[in-house]
C-alpha cells in the first residue's frame, strides 16, 4: 500500500489529526492543508515508518478517503487488460497495452495473443519490448482489431498452467508468439503448453501456428519445401554439411543478396543479410560461384549491427563459430 500511498499522493490534500504530532513527514504549520506538489515532497522524504504512522494516525474519514483515491489509480490497469473474454483471474505479466486499439464492443470473432515472459532474462527475452509485450504483439492485435475481431493480449504462465487454459476456451481464436525454448527456460514444459492447444484445436478454437505445424514446418528450411512453388525461391537451400555449405553458398550469394539464418530461432537471432560489397552478380543462377576473398556486407538482423568479412572468413565463422 505504500507504493499506492505514493502514487495517490496528487489526488490527495491531507491534514495531519490534531493527535498527530509534527514530524518531518508532514510539517505544514498551522494545520493548513498542503498542495499535492508539496505532499509529494514530503512523502519522497519520509521512511517506510513514518508512512505506517501516518496512515495509522488518519481518522475513519481520511483512511476512506485514501482508500477510494488508491482504488481510483489501480483502474487504468484493470481497464488495460479488459476485452469481450474475461481474463482478469491470469497474472497481469506486461506493465501497460501502450498503443493497443480499443477492442471492439461486438467482434465478429473473440481471440487472444499468447506470449512467454522469460522471467529470469532480462526484459523477460530478447523478442520483448521493456513493457514485457513482444515487439509484434500490438501491431498483431491492432490488425485483428481493425479488420471487426478483438485480440486481448495475454501471457502463459506455466504455474497456472490448468487456469490458463480455462480462460482460453472461451476465445474463438489464439495466436501463439512463444519462441522456440522460452516455455522451457521460464520453468515451463513446452510439450505440455502444446497438448493444451491440441486440446483447444479438438474443441473447434482456432490455433495460429499449431502444434503440429510449428513441429513439421517450424523451422527455416521449410521455405525449401517450397522453393519450386510461385511462392518460393529456386535459390532458397538449406546445409546439413561443411561441403554443401561451400558449394551452396558461395553459388547463392553470387546470384543475389542472402539471408542466412540458423534452423530454428527467431526475433532475428542468429540471422545475417548480406551484400556483396561490390553489387556484381550474375544475371543467372548458378552461372558464377564467389572466390574466397569477395568482400561481404553484413547485418546481424537482432540488433541491425553491420559488419565486413571475406566469404572465406564467414564461411569459417558458421562452420567452426570463429
Amino acid at each position: 500500500w505504500l507504493k499506492q500511498f505514493a502514487q495517490a499522493r496528487a489526488s490527495l490534500r491531507i491534514r495531519p489529526p490534531l493527535s498527530q504530532p509534527p514530524g518531518r513527514l508532514i510539517a505544514m504549520g498551522g494545520g493548513a492543508s498542503s498542495t499535492p506538489k508539496e505532499i509529494g515532497e514530503k512523502i519522497g522524504e519520509a521512511s517506510a515508518d513514518d508512512l505506517k504512522a501516518l496512515f495509522a494516525g488518519l481518522g475513519e474519514e481520511e483512511k476512506a478517503k485514501l482508500k477510494a483515491a488508491l482504488a481510483a489509480t489501480a483502474a487504468p490497469a484493470a481497464k488495460a487488460a479488459s476485452g469481450p473474454v474475461d481474463v482478469s483471474g491470469l497474472t497481469r505479466v506486461a506493465k501497460d497495452d501502450l498503443g493497443l486499439l480499443a477492442q471492439p464492443v461486438a467482434p465478429t470473432y473473440k481471440g487472444a495473443l499468447a506470449q512467454i515472459y522469460v522471467r529470469g532474462a532480462p526484459f523477460g527475452g530478447s523478442d520483448k519490448s521493456s513493457n514485457g509485450h513482444r515487439y509484434d504483439s500490438v501491431p498483431f492485435a491492432n490488425g485483428m482489431i481493425n479488420s471487426g475481431m478483438s485480440c486481448q493480449l495475454i501471457h502463459y504462465v506455466h504455474e497456472e498452467h490448468d487456469k490458463f487454459f480455462e480462460v482460453a476456451k472461451n476465445f474463438n481464436f489464439i495466436i501463439v508468439r512463444c519462441n522456440p525454448g522460452q516455455i522451457k527456460n521460464d520453468g515451463g514444459d513446452q510439450a505440455k503448453f502444446d497438448d493444451g492447444m491440441r486440446v483447444m484445436r479438438k474443441a473447434g478454437i482456432q490455433v495460429w501456428p499449431s502444434p503440429d505445424v510449428m513441429e513439421f514446418m517450424g523451422a527455416k528450411d521449410a521455405l525449401c519445401k517450397v522453393a519450386t512453388l510461385n511462392i518460393g525461391l529456386e535459390d532458397t537451400l538449406a546445409y546439413y554439411s561443411t561441403e554443401a555449405f561451400l558449394e551452396g553458398f558461395k553459388k547463392t550469394m553470387k546470384f543475389q543478396p542472402r539471408v542466412i539464418k540458423q534452423n530454428r530461432g527467431s526475433s532475428g537471432e542468429g540471422i545475417w543479410i548480406i551484400k556483396l560489397k561490390s553489387g556484381e552478380y550474375c544475371k543467372e543462377y548458378g552461372e558464377a560461384s564467389c572466390t574466397d576473398d569477395d568482400v561481404l556486407d553484413m547485418m546481424e538482423a537482432n540488433d541491425n549491427h553491420s559488419e565486413e568479412h571475406t566469404v572465406a572468413e564467414f564461411v569459417e565463422f558458421c562452420v567452426h563459430g570463429r
